[in-house]
């Protein structure tokens, strides 16, 4: 069984000097901001349905289970496009004075 990676864009640690190296623009730092909190909303979600009998009381098998995990992940691309938790915004505006973008 092969390993599935996820490739997220470089954000932390970003100084003006680096992000002058690597291209750094104000729209990928909101992109990247919203990629995080859709993840950490996703990891909420499904931990949220494994700590109880799943979405609607019922456990489910593994075909609902996959169902589940890809209609989480969805939910939580939209919520963060839309302003989510407003946690992007904050990652996002700290990260663009921390950089001078």
């Amino acid at each position: 069984m092969s390993e599935l990676s996820v490739r997220l864009p470089a954000v932390a640690g970003i100084n003006p000097d680096i992000t002058s190296r690597t291209g750094q623009t104000p729209a990928k730092v909101t992109d990247a901001a919203q990629q995080f909190e859709a993840l950490l909303m996703a990891q909420i979600l499904r931990s949220e349905r494994e700590s109880g009998n799943g979405w609607l009381g019922g456990e489910g098998d593994s075909a609902s289970s996959c169902a589940s995990d890809f209609a989480e992940q969805q939910l939580s691309v939209l919520l963060a496009q839309r302003g989510g938790l407003g946690l992007a915004s904050l990652i996002a505006s700290g990260l663009k004075t921390k950089a001078g973008l």
